[in-house]
């Protein structure tokens, strides 16, 4: 007999890596609670760089593939947004792109990243989020939740667009290596300790949000809204 699916997650990103560097132990536990998991990317994270392009883009997609088979994520779409310049575009746009997904797949719990994040994508991806997800008479869904992705949340400032605030924190004391091991098909976007982005201080930043809690490794959110129906 199947599982049976307690929740359908929508994990919703401006580009693949940052749904291995945000979430990637709470999507491993909610694969393990029986949830389904999908994602979405807006870009493709490399054509920013003007190197190589078509070949690193399907090296990052492939890459993409391989962290989401181990973590339990379902990639649904990758979207042709510009990369590093999604503020050059309506926001319609990309509120559109995220509503066809949620009509299609009716999530219960939404991920995406936090406003206060220095790269400007992941402030569109959040904006576009949540006008996607208003809270109108009729909607279905549960709880919105931001993460924080090293070298963008910790590299911003308040003077910007505010602090990230975790008021959830969640264990993944058993799903660390795991999660590590994920972002190994990453490699080419992980730099050197102590860089943030670091596979080092990636654990750090883990033990560190645990020991706000009294856990061995955590990862934080914000719940931006969260409704009980």
């Amino acid at each position: 007999m199947s599982k049976e699916v307690s929740n359908i997650i929508l994990v919703i990103v401006a580009h693949p890596d940052d749904e291995t560097l945000g979430l990637g132990g709470t999507i491993l536990r909610h694969k393990n609670q029986g949830d389904k998991i999908f994602g979405i990317a807006m870009t493709n994270g490399i054509s920013a760089r003007n190197i190589h392009e078509e070949k690193q883009i399907e090296k990052r997609k492939k890459a993409a593939y391989k962290a989401a088979d181990l973590i339990g994520l379902e990639w649904l779409d990758f979207g042709d947004f510009p990369d590093n310049s999604m503020d050059s575009i309506p926001l319609i746009n990309v509120v559109k792109f995220i509503e066809k997904v949620k009509n299609d797949i009716n999530p219960k719990i939404i991920y995406t990243h936090s406003a206060s994040d220095l790269n400007i994508d992941h402030k569109i991806v959040n904006e576009s989020t949540l006008i996607a997800f208003r809270p109108r008479a009729g909607e279905a869904w549960k709880e919105i939740r931001s993460f924080e992705v090293p070298s963008s949340t910790d590299y911003s400032h308040e003077t910007l667009r505010g602090y990230f605030k975790p008021n959830l924190y969640i264990n993944i004391e058993n799903l660390i290596d795991l999660k590590l091991q994920a972002l190994s098909f990453y490699k080419d976007e992980l730099w050197e300790s102590p860089n943030s982005r670091s596979i080092n201080m990636i654990k750090v930043l883990a033990q560190y949000r645990g020991s706000q809690v009294g856990l061995r490794y955590a990862e934080a959110f914000e719940v931006l809204r969260k409704i009980s129906r």
